[in-house]
């Protein structure tokens, strides 16, 4: 390989390393892990959450706790969409 193309691979390589450390080595061992945006634990314990508020508020019929899990479930879905995780970048010419 000619060494414009090393350089270019440490570069990629350096830059991973700093945006997720946890992925990088994974992939030095030759098991990698997810990568971060597709990792959704804490998005979907926060769905729980919110549900379990949605329906103790309907049992217990407290409008303010149902309310406020209704709005806890908005929250926590957006967390689980990938997509709006992404930066927006305009198409290339």
């Amino acid at each position: 390989m000619p060494d414009f193309d090393d350089d270019k691979i440490a570069g990629l390589e350096a830059r991973l390393g700093r945006d997720d450390p946890r992925f990088a080595r994974g992939l030095e061992k030759g098991r990698p892990r997810r990568p971060r945006r597709y990792r959704r634990g804490r998005a979907w314990l926060a769905v729980v959450i919110a549900l379990a508020a949605v329906v103790a508020g309907a049992v217990l019929r407290q409008g303010l706790l149902l309310a406020a899990g209704l709005v806890m479930t908005a929250m926590a879905v957006n967390l689980c969409d990938s997509a709006a995780r992404r930066r927006i970048r305009p198409p290339r010419p």
